[in-house]
């Protein structure tokens, strides 16, 4: 009868190691899915940034204090420069989801000096330009290719994968 206690008794604690790993393997998993990974593409500009370009600039200027657009475009009578960012947001192993996303736009004459800057994202779902305050206005001299850089915001990442 002794012999039997202790095996079962021996058992009993094989058990409880076993649920007790069981337990914080399980805590584990779950807080590493309770907080998702930020991932940030393209350029990140401050206020501070985006104020260092004036009217009058070259585009060169612009390139010494932002760097190399993203993408450049002809609009209207002058030259566009655009600055793109993206912020995606991945919970444990599920496909990363883009959060939100930025353009600055560097607006050019027809002598090639800074006319206008706007730093666009989306406010309620409409492109919005945070310099201004102002959604731009339809049929503006860059709508189409506006709302290219932001149709897919949420759907498709910008910057690599899927």
């Amino acid at each position: 009868m002794k012999v039997q206690m202790k095996k079962h008794g021996h058992s009993s604690e094989l058990l409880k190691a076993i649920l007790r790993s069981g337990l914080l393997a399980s805590t584990v998993i779950l807080a590493a899915c309770g907080s998702p990974t930020i991932t940030k593409h393209g350029q990140q500009f401050r206020a501070t940034d985006l104020q260092s370009v004036q009217p009058g600039m070259s585009q060169d200027q612009v390139r010494t204090s932002l760097g190399t657009p993203a993408t450049t475009a002809v609009v209207g009578d002058g030259r566009a420069f655009y600055y793109i960012s993206s912020t995606d947001s991945q919970k444990s192993f599920f496909l990363p989801t883009e959060t939100d996303r930025q353009v600055v736009a560097v607006y050019f004459n027809q002598g090639g000096t800074v006319d206008s800057i706007a730093n666009y994202g989306l406010k309620d779902g409409k492109i919005f330009d945070f310099v201004s305050r102002k959604t731009p206005a339809p049929g503006g001299k860059d709508e189409g290719i506006l709302k290219q850089l932001f149709r897919n915001l949420g759907k498709q990442q910008l910057f690599g994968g899927g």
